[in-house]
């Protein structure tokens, strides 16, 4: 049920019975590697196309969750899904694959959250006894077409990320075993005049703001509630200026408390510039990591904070600026649970 201005509150506490996160040769040197399902050592994954090889990756992080739930793929009522690439042409061609009943979602690197937000209200309104929520993202489809493709070695300056190749997929269930999808705050479109494509994390911080402040608002919680508020994929310098932003605008999160996905996925890995970004990575970290941290009683409540850059190659060239959203979800494990 609604809460406040923008967030939903789920009285059935709908449960994620199974997760999983692919990723590719460059996420296995990194310090979550151990997090990932299945790691890929080539980048093109058997197939002609950067685009092919994302469809693996997402096609195989939605058969393992449902594999890890115990489930066939007859069993899930609706597919939520989406992706970086022109007309979400991965998500598509991926449910052409899957054969459930599909609604295609775009909210850029917020996705992964959008699609976990309305698959919980999907379920918790018993329109659903099984949502796949589900994203992806490859290295090499998205510097083509946002940037410039990684064959043409174009320099990139410190503020730049680089594109995680991950896929992330959860199984959301009206009762089961695992860790609670507890409420859901969407978004609004913040733009603060930024037009650097190699700049996101500084674009995107000013909206994962907005939502925190709706978050907290909405629901009345204090500000040390969760164990770990966790955004998506601002990277360095996007955690460095929420960072700050948060006692300037009251939000007294303990920072202690609060890392990023971006930073988190790659390390203090210098390739990567800024670091980590795309649909892929708050994905991979969330339903890889996270939850495999908070099945071992590291943390009970978390908020994860998704957030996405709604620009375009068209957009970019015409001079917009880029629109920016977030998406929190608060997920819970019981005190049984953890161990």
């Amino acid at each position: 049920m609604r809460q406040g201005h923008q967030s939903w509150v789920f009285p059935s506490r709908p449960v994620i019975v199974g997760a999983a996160a692919i990723g590719g040769p460059f996420e296995a040197k990194g310090p979550l590697a151990d997090d990932f399902d299945t790691l890929h050592g080539d980048l093109m994954m058997g197939q002609d196309s950067w685009e092919k090889a994302e469809r693996v990756l997402l096609e195989e992080a939605c058969d393992k969750a449902v594999e890890k739930a115990m489930l066939r793929k007859d069993d899930i009522h609706f597919l939520l899904a989406g992706d970086l690439t022109n007309q979400l042409i991965t998500a598509n061609f991926s449910a052409r694959t899957l054969g459930i009943p599909y609604l295609g979602l775009f909210g850029a690197c917020s996705t992964a959250m959008e699609s976990l937000a309305l698959g919980s209200l999907l379920v918790d309104s018993q329109s659903a006894d099984y949502v796949l929520a589900a994203t992806a993202s490859h290295n090499g489809s998205a510097e083509k077409q946002y940037r410039y493709p990684t064959e043409y070695g174009s320099q990139k300056p410190p503020t730049a990320q680089w594109t995680v190749t991950g896929a992330g997929a959860a199984v959301i269930a009206r009762q089961g075993k695992g860790p609670h999808v507890v409420a859901a705050t969407i978004g609004r479109v913040v733009d603060m005049g930024l037009s650097d494509p190699f700049n996101m994390g500084a674009a995107m911080a000013p909206a994962a703001l907005d939502t925190l402040e709706a978050h907290f608002r909405d629901l009345g919680l204090p500000h040390d509630h969760y164990d770990l508020v966790v955004t998506g994929d601002l990277g360095k310098v996007g955690h460095s200026i929420l960072s700050e932003l948060l006692p300037k605008h009251n939000l007294h999160i303990p920072l202690d408390r609060y890392q990023d996905c971006g930073r988190m996925i790659y390390g203090d890995n210098p390739v990567v510039w800024s670091g980590g970004s795309g649909c892929g990575c708050v994905a991979t970290v969330t339903y890889g990591h996270l939850l495999n941290q908070m099945k071992a009683g590291k943390w009970r409540r978390i908020l994860v904070v998704a957030t996405g850059a709604l620009l375009s190659p068209i957009s970019y060239q015409q001079g917009e600026s880029i629109p920016c959203i977030a998406h929190a979800v608060a997920i819970e494990s019981e005190p049984n649970e953890e161990g």
